[in-house]
């Protein structure tokens, strides 16, 4: 079983959704990518869930789980209770440090990682970097020139 999970700026522009769309699609056929794991925080976010959420009802193979930071996070009624998820733990995390310490879960539990990293500053950068670091496949939806 392989995982994919992504990162991308809270303000990525909709115009995006496409690309997105067709790179989950090709992890799916051609890697075998059959788990998804999307945080719960902007733009990006919210676009790769409802991408996910679409894919999954049309190939039931497919899992994916919005992962929360925090145990009191409203998640909306477009995502199912049972489509989230808690990491272990991170209930003993400072505020201030749940996003990081679940984005670094995140990582560890996939195999692939897709961003959307339009320029250097923020936390989507951070990531990408940590996550190419750490050996992950990762698949740049925006290249820095």
């Amino acid at each position: 079983m392989h995982a994919c999970t992504f990162f991308g700026h809270h303000d990525s522009p909709a115009s995006l959704r496409p690309l997105l769309r067709d790179a989950i699609l090709s992890l799916i056929r051609e890697q075998g990518v059959t788990t998804f794991y999307v945080g719960h925080q902007g733009a990006f976010d919210r676009m790769a869930a409802g991408i996910l959420r679409e894919i999954s009802a049309e190939q039931p193979q497919i899992r994916y789980y919005v992962v929360l930071a925090y145990l009191s996070a409203s998640i909306g009624e477009d995502i199912p209770w049972q489509n989230t998820l808690l990491p272990e733990g991170i209930e003993q995390v400072p505020p201030r440090f749940a996003i990081s310490r679940r984005n670094r879960w995140m990582i560890q539990s996939s195999d692939y990682v897709i961003t959307y990293v339009a320029h250097a500053c923020g936390s989507a950068a951070q990531f990408e970097q940590l996550a190419s670091r750490q050996g992950k496949t990762v698949i740049r939806l925006y290249r820095r020139v």
